[in-house]
């Protein structure tokens, strides 16, 4: 170091150096450098001096400096990832490709506590949101307009999810009651069902729209018939705070995560666990069987080619399984032999909730870091972080991507006449009280 710094640069150097012993009590150190370097015996330090303390305040500086580095570095490869996905004239070549980008197209207000869930109608432009404040809004998110407010639950609202013809929303709460909307009658609560003996986490409809499927803090799953309101099923996969539980493509397993650190596959109906995948240090926060059209993404990325035995799984995308944890990673698992395939490295806060891209190619995370981000399933790198909610981002959802004629007696129609559109839409929300959408 000694040939590329000057005598005065060099002993200014030995001069904070011997400041920084003196003041962190380092005696016999701060003793010998005095000695073995002649040219600052005579230096005493002086905590009123304005150089005092100079070594630290250069060493924290040189820290801020890097972190801002890596930064617009990270802003740079977003910058030229949107370059290279760009025609000349700057528009997008293909909507279906489309990635989040900031800032977020319009801000949903309405909420008086955090956003738990959010959930999108598959036909319409209409978005439910789950709130802290018992309530579950209905917005139009294409216009940001709030629709109306559906009162019923009297404690915090942790899930929604609307069934696949868009005619039933399901709501779950801390009250331990599950409620069902009739969507086409302005919204009217037809059922309330009753079982849970703790807060419910999670609710979703199986394929088919036949059955529903929650989670709860009581450590059970309970399957329940929509048409008589029973619960039907109680399955008790974990002995812990069970997250979530989300059905296979054709319904007849279930994905559960819970906070023994586990996710779980379970038969609904025998309620037999047919694997478990143990790997991560914290609470298990979300999990999702990784659909179809990413599977050969993911096949790419570790490497393990396709089989005709593995074929037919795929189809059923059952093959994989995606986790987020509060031990602030994300991991892919092969779902069939329980194994950890993947870690994605990045979060700076618990992960909290997961979606893929209809494409197949990315995986979008949010967690507690306040953060939105882009992992390309290919390659396993995070590609994109966006800034999306402060201080925590609590869940997310992808919108339906049909693509719809205007013109056909559809009141939410996009377009002119007889036009279609392919819709690429994002909803967030976080502890802010308010829901962003992020759109082309």
């Amino acid at each position: 170091m000694a040939s590329h710094l000057s005598d005065r640069q060099r002993n200014d150097l030995h001069k904070s150096i011997l400041d920084y012993l003196y003041s962190e009590g380092l005696t016999k150190s701060y003793e010998q450098l005095r000695e073995d370097i002649p040219e600052v015996a005579d230096f005493t330090p002086d905590p009123s001096s304005p150089t005092s303390g100079l070594l630290v305040k250069k060493w924290t500086s040189v820290i801020r400096m890097q972190r801002k580095l890596m930064e617009l570095e990270s802003r740079l490869a977003q910058a030229q990832e949107e370059l290279a996905t760009s025609s000349a004239d700057g528009v997008k070549r293909t909507n279906k490709d489309w990635l989040p980008t900031s800032p977020a197209t319009r801000t949903l207000v309405g909420h008086r506590d955090k956003i738990n869930a959010v959930s999108f109608h598959p036909t319409y432009s209409v978005l439910a949101s789950a709130s802290v404040d018992a309530t579950v809004k209905i917005w139009d998110w294409e216009t940001g307009d709030l629709e109306r407010t559906l009162k019923g639950h009297t404690k915090a609202v942790s899930d929604c999810d609307f069934d696949s013809a868009g005619k039933v929303l399901a709501t779950c709460s801390h009250d331990l009651f599950i409620k069902l909307w009739n969507v086409l009658e302005e919204y009217t609560n037809f059922a309330t069902l009753r079982g849970h003996e703790h807060s419910i986490s999670s609710v979703r409809f199986l394929p088919g729209d036949a059955r529903i499927a929650s989670s709860s803090r009581d450590n059970t799953v309970r399957v329940w018939d929509v048409q008589t309101t029973h619960c039907i099923k109680v399955l008790r996969p974990h002995e812990d705070w069970i997250r979530c539980a989300n059905p296979s493509l054709d319904g007849r397993l279930l994905l559960t995560c819970s906070d023994d650190h586990t996710a779980r596959i379970v038969d609904p109906e025998s309620g037999a666990i047919k694997i478990e995948m143990r790997g991560h240090d914290n609470r298990v926060e979300c999990a999702l069987f990784v659909p179809g059209t990413s599977v050969p993404a993911v096949r790419e990325l570790v490497a393990q080619p396709a089989t005709a035995a593995s074929t037919k799984l795929d189809a059923l995308a059952i093959s994989f399984a995606i986790t987020g944890s509060r031990d602030k990673t994300i991991k892919l698992w092969d779902s069939i032999r329980g194994l950890c395939l993947w870690t994605f490295i990045g979060h700076d806060g618990w992960v909290q909730a997961l979606a893929f891209h209809p494409a197949g190619t990315h995986l979008l995370s949010v967690g507690d870091d306040h953060t939105m981000r882009t992992w390309d399933l290919r390659t396993g790198r995070c590609t994109r972080k966006l800034e999306a909610h402060s201080p925590f981002t609590q869940c997310i959802a992808w919108g339906p991507v049909p693509k719809r004629k205007a013109g056909d007696g559809d009141t939410h129609a996009d377009g002119g006449a007889g036009a279609e559109k392919t819709l690429n839409v994002v909803a967030t929300g976080g502890t802010d009280q308010v829901i962003k959408i992020w759109c082309p």
